[in-house]
C-alpha cells in the first residue's frame, strides 16, 4: 500500500510535465517549473491527507492501535507528497541535462521503491519510539 501509493503519485505528476514537455505547453524555464511545482504539492497534499485517512482507518480496523495507524498513515502522506515533489521534478532535471524527460516515468518507481522503504522506516521509528518513551515515563 505504502510504497505502491508513491510509485503511482509521483509517475501521475511525471506524466503531467512529460507530456507537457513533449506538446510543448511546457518549457524549461524557472516560472514553469516554479508553477507547476506549485500546482503538483497541492495535488499531493490532497492525495497524501486522502490516503493517510483511508490508511489510518485501513490500519486502525486491521490492527485495533492507533499508534500503528498513526505511523503508518504518516509515513503514506509523506510517501505520496515526496514522490509528487520528485515526479514533478525529475523530467525537468533530465530535459535540462539534455536527457529524455521521459525515462523519469520508470525512474520514479525506483526511486519510490526505496525511498517509501526509507521514509516508512524513520517515520515508523520515530512515532513508534516517541510513543513509547512517552508511556515509559
Amino acid at each position: 500500500m505504502l510504497v505502491g501509493a508513491g510509485g503511482n503519485a509521483g509517475n501521475q505528476s511525471a506524466i503531467k510535465v512529460i507530456r507537457g514537455l513533449a506538446t510543448k505547453k511546457m518549457d524549461g524555464s524557472l516560472d514553469t517549473k516554479m508553477r507547476v511545482l506549485y500546482q503538483q504539492l497541492q495535488v499531493g497534499l490532497f492525495l497524501g491527507i486522502s490516503l493517510a485517512t483511508i490508511g489510518y482507518l485501513r490500519v486502525y480496523v486491521t490492527n485495533g492501535s492507533h499508534e500503528n495507524a498513526f505511523a503508518i498513515s504518516l509515513s503514506l502522506f509523506f510517501i505520496v507528497l515526496t514522490s509528487t515533489v520528485l515526479g514533478t521534478t525529475l523530467p525537468f532535471v533530465l530535459f535540462d541535462m539534455g536527457f529524455d524527460p521521459a525515462n523519469a516515468g520508470t525512474s520514479i518507481q525506483v526511486l519510490m521503491d526505496i525511498l517509501g522503504v526509507s521514509i516508512t522506516c524513520v517515520t515508523c521509528s520515530f512515532i513508534l519510539s516517541s510513543f513509547a518513551e512517552s508511556v515509559a515515563h
